[in-house]
């Protein structure tokens, strides 16, 4: 599975060496050093080789064929090539699996939902041509270019153009979901030919005061290059409500770290993190239970952002109206249809799973806005594994941020006069 550690995802092979580099540049995470161009590139002195391989291994990365990575590295052959070898080549050459092949030879998709649309792009900060890693991408269509981002010389400080909120305002969205403003969830399907009722889920939103005094414990960090993968002494408990005293924040409450749809859910949340990034909202993860060896299988492989300890279940309440939104395996996951769909979608992108811990606890997805603003947006896993929405996450993001610049042209206007 593609994991968000850096040191998982250079491998082995001629991006390894730089890693202080990237770290120096501001490239220190996996989805930011995905989206960067040529021009990027030669800004640190990439050669082509290490070009070449952050190519491959985006490509890998999207699709979740990480084992592959050092192998086809090694084999000195640029993603072009690779691509035109044939399925008696892959399989003799890298040992791939018949079901992976496929996988790697679909051009059009990535292995996970909502992907980021084709109109989307972060801009640069002045006109350029468009980027090429290798000569040969422009002979094949099916292979695209990457978008532009600009770094800045120290560490992670990232600028973003303006007009990144025409780019994101591109997302749409779609049939077959209920958007209530702020309150959300996915629609229902009847169960045993209607014989089993669905749990009720609430229709309001969760008051503020009902979260914002919620203690949490920081169980890990936000991942960077070669920092340590937890927490090594227990952090005492925090007020949450810190945690968006200057920016808006998204909280993904997870049933279940070990469960395989609430990892997928994660991993395909946080790829999209130079968006959220852009939009100036922090992303963490809240579990309800603290087994210490599942939050080191969940982070930074599913997850590389900040992880929470909830451990008084009050976001997972607060979800269900004051009360815990729970089903059965039986009647919430075998004989629910949408369950087990979204059971096959997690599993397809090759992720492992376990059955440690409690599974009946439903999840959901918080955003928050700054300061004492209140819960923007509100998603309820009606049926387990259900997502919320990237298209309605993003607009709601794009829209407390415009609230945030109408504010600050407000006062400044003011001042002015």
């Amino acid at each position: 599975m593609a994991s968000f550690s850096m040191e998982d995802f250079v491998g082995t092979g001629s991006l390894k060496k730089l890693l202080p580099k990237l770290l120096d540049d501001g490239w220190d995470d996996v989805p930011t050093l995905k989206i960067m161009n040529t021009e990027d590139m030669s800004a640190i002195n990439m050669n082509q080789t290490q070009k070449d391989a952050l190519e491959m291994r985006s490509y890998l990365h999207d699709r979740s064929l990480m084992q592959y990575a050092d192998k086809l590295e090694a084999s000195g052959k640029c993603l072009a090539e690779l691509l035109n070898l044939g399925i008696s080549d892959l399989s003799s050459q890298f040992a791939m699996k018949r079901g992976h092949i496929a996988r790697f030879m679909d051009r059009t998709s990535q292995c996970e939902a909502d992907p980021i649309p084709s109109s989307f792009s972060l801009p640069a900060r002045k006109p350029t041509n468009p980027p090429s890693r290798n000569p040969s991408m422009f002979k094949n269509p099916s292979i695209s270019t990457r978008p532009k981002l600009q770094a800045m010389s120290t560490r992670s400080n990232i600028a973003y153009d303006s007009t990144i909120e025409q780019s994101i305002a591109d997302f749409k969205i779609k049939d077959g979901y209920i958007f209530k403003g702020v309150v959300a969830a996915l629609p229902d399907e009847p169960r045993a030919c209607g014989c089993i009722q669905q749990p009720p889920i609430v229709d309001d939103v969760a008051s503020y005061s009902s979260i914002e005094n919620i203690s949490v414990q920081k169980l890990t960090p936000e991942y960077k290059i070669g920092m340590e993968r937890l927490v090594k002494t227990k952090t005492p408990p925090m007020r949450v409500s810190d945690l968006w005293r200057d920016k808006p924040s998204l909280l993904l409450c997870i049933r279940r770290p070990g469960c395989i749809m609430c990892r997928a859910e994660a991993h395909k949340l946080y790829s999209k993190k130079p968006i959220f990034d852009a939009l100036g909202i922090n992303l963490f993860a809240v579990l309800h239970e603290h087994i210490e060896s599942e939050v080191r299988d969940f982070w930074p492989r599913y997850w590389g952002g900040v992880v929470l300890l909830d451990k008084n279940m009050d976001f997972f309440k607060a979800l269900g109206g004051g009360s815990l939104l729970k089903d059965k395996f039986i009647s919430g996951f075998l004989f629910n249809p949408r369950a087990r769909a979204n059971y096959k979608r997690a599993k397809a992108m090759g992720i492992e799973q376990n059955f440690k811990g409690e599974g009946e606890i439903k999840g959901g997805l918080f955003i928050v806005g700054k300061g004492k603003s209140g819960i923007a947006y509100q998603f309820i896993e009606r049926n387990f594994g259900d997502w919320a929405p990237l298209a309605e996450v993003v607009e709601i993001g794009t829209k407390l941020q415009n609230q945030q610049l109408n504010r600050e042209n407000s006062i400044a206007s003011r001042d002015f006069e």
